[in-house]
């Protein structure tokens, strides 16, 4: 098992969501927004969390959320272009942009696909 190793340097940097076009901010805690705060929808761009190496760059859906006690809440996401399924935290802390709760909430009590 290769071990995972965050990259932030260079890749906290807005963007417009592919999905509902909301203008998104970087996070403003140190570490890097790789979803919508809005629709939590993502882009497929990460090979390993926060390298932005993957050439796909299709559209990740939210299929569902766990908590967990040492990362808090976690999105699941699935890519629509090539299946390739991603966890990310959630930013409900994020004092500029945080994640609109009632998504979370409403993205739990779907069943997963």
């Amino acid at each position: 098992m290769t071990a995972r190793r965050f990259t932030v340097q260079g890749t906290n940097n807005a963007f417009t969501c592919a999905n509902c076009g909301a203008h998104v901010q970087p996070l403003q805690n140190g570490s890097v927004r790789n979803h919508c705060p809005e629709c939590l929808h993502s882009l497929h761009v990460d090979e390993l969390p926060g390298d932005r190496a993957s050439t796909c760059h299709g559209l990740m859906v939210p299929v569902g959320v766990e908590q967990s006690g040492k990362k808090g809440w976690v999105i699941l996401h699935r890519c629509r272009k090539c299946g390739f399924t991603g966890r990310n935290k959630a930013a409900l802390d994020d004092p500029a942009q945080p994640d609109r709760w009632d998504a979370l909430v409403q993205l739990s009590r779907q069943r997963r696909e």
